[in-house]
């Protein structure tokens, strides 16, 4: 496994799983958002604060590898990465089967910062991650 700036383990539940035994990919979705927000809470601040204060940061693009799928009642480790790219904060995404450390999905999540209804630049955010970013602007 390689380096990442935030890892959050957790474990799958048997309703996650499809007929064939593993994880629905669409699940995968949502382990990929609930490290994201983890990660935001992190660095002592909230999706919900934000929203509260008109700036709200969405998904505009998200590009999933699967790799190897997960079944009902493992754990695992999703890892993120992050990078500034432009407009866009771009999260590097993989999760990692903990018992063998088995690639399961990488994913490259594009976000972007709308600020009461306007595309911005999304600098109202890039404080709480100043120590993470790797601009490539």
């Amino acid at each position: 496994m390689k380096d990442f700036i935030f890892k959050y383990e957790m474990k799958t539940r048997d309703y996650e799983c499809d007929a064939q035994g593993v994880v629905n990919n669409a699940n995968y979705q949502h382990y990929l958002e609930v490290t994201r927000h983890e990660f935001i809470q992190s660095v002592g601040q909230s999706f919900y604060d934000w929203h509260r204060r008109g700036i709200d940061v969405m998904v505009s693009k998200i590009v999933i590898n699967y790799k190897a799928p997960l079944h009902g009642g493992e754990e695992f480790i999703s890892c993120l990465n992050l990078k500034r790219t432009g407009v866009r904060y771009v999260f590097n995404q993989e999760i990692y089967r903990k018992s063998d450390e088995k690639l399961c999905v990488s994913a490259e999540v594009h976000c972007v910062c709308v600020v009461d209804g306007v595309l911005t630049r999304g600098d109202e955010i890039a404080e709480y991650f100043q120590k993470f970013l790797n601009d490539q602007q």
